[in-house]
């Protein structure tokens, strides 16, 4: 399969990284992991006013999905910059509540579409974490075939990544939708949840290796800069190889979802493993190469290092990825 970008995608992509280099977002990612949700919730509605929370719901509610390949080119943006909050669960409610339907979707897909809302969500066989709940306006669970609204975000979670604050939502709350449904939208939307923590992953490690090229022409050892060094150039070469290996994986899961083609899970399962992989090998080269000062918070490089591999494991390990593509149970 060849596929290309058209035109609109790309200036789509160029507008995303204008939008998020002027806005500091590194600054927004420290003070949401201090607990300073102002800065990014101001940067969460640019980006919403810029469509990306529309991408996934559909025009019957306010979006103007659902489109793969364009939430491809929004989050691996929003991986390369780093962006901070439940942005993937967001577009996975947005699955989630489009294929549930009534009034629940009624309520809350406009409000995903257009910014108003920050949303959180925990997907049976996902784990019992919710990203960032202590921020979101609802919360939800599917547990079989009910959909619930979390009461409260529960306790927090120490996690890797002190950008990404996991919460285990207090049980109960009230039911906004129950049948076997459910059940089909909640696979659906941890499909989607994966595809776009993959693109995700894939853009956190092209941020890494591009750090990483940029400190191997400065940094010198011996009277030479180290990304001179034969050793250094083969390690660097092999990330690349990692993350562009990783990329028409991506989109190819991309349109076997826009296609609603039946291989389409284990289409995501593989870009997920791939993409995450690959990222998590960029983290560790920028560490190698960077040395003692990669360890640093005053760096930003740090805390991409630690998002690296958090959002290899999030939502699809690579052992159940790898199982799923394989077919196994």
């Amino acid at each position: 399969m060849r596929f290309l970008l058209d035109d609109e995608q790309r200036e789509f992509a160029r507008s995303l990284h204008a939008l998020l280099t002027a806005a500091d977002t590194s600054s927004a990612v420290r003070g949401w992991a201090a607990g300073d949700h102002g800065p990014g919730l101001a940067l969460w509605r640019r980006l919403a006013d810029a469509g990306v929370f529309a991408l996934a719901v559909p025009e019957a509610y306010g979006g103007v999905g659902p489109l793969p390949v364009e939430t491809a080119v929004a989050y691996l943006e929003l991986g390369r910059h780093g962006v901070p909050g439940p942005v993937v669960e967001s577009v996975a409610a947005g699955v989630l509540l489009a294929g549930v339907g009534g009034a629940v979707a009624e309520e809350w897909l406009p409000r995903i579409a257009s910014g108003t809302a920050v949303v959180s969500l925990v997907l049976e066989g996902y784990g019992p974490y919710a990203l960032d709940a202590d921020v979101a306006d609802a919360v939800f669970t599917v547990a079989g075939d009910e959909l619930r609204l979390a009461p409260g975000p529960g306790a927090p979670r120490v996690s890797a990544d002190p950008a990404r604050r996991l919460f285990r939502p207090e049980a109960g709350g009230e039911a906004a939708a129950a049948g076997p449904g459910v059940r089909g939208a909640a696979r659906a939307a941890g499909d989607w949840a994966a595809f776009a923590t993959a693109a995700q992953a894939l853009g956190c490690g092209e941020e890494l290796l591009r750090a990483t090229v940029a400190y191997g022409r400065q940094r010198t050892q011996f009277g030479a800069p180290i990304g001179s060094f034969q050793a250094v150039k083969h390690r660097l070469a092999d990330t690349l190889l990692g993350l562009e290996f990783a990329r028409p994986l991506l989109y190819g899961a991309a349109v076997e979802l826009a296609e609603g083609s039946p291989g389409a899970g284990a289409a995501v399962a593989a870009a997920k493993v791939t993409a995450g992989e690959a990222g998590y090998a960029a983290a560790r080269t920028a560490l190698q190469l960077h040395g003692a000062v990669g360890y640093t918070q005053e760096l930003d490089l740090a805390w991409w290092l630690r998002r690296a591999r958090p959002l290899r494991d999030a939502w699809g390990t690579p052992a159940a990825c790898r199982a799923r593509v394989l077919g196994l149970p």
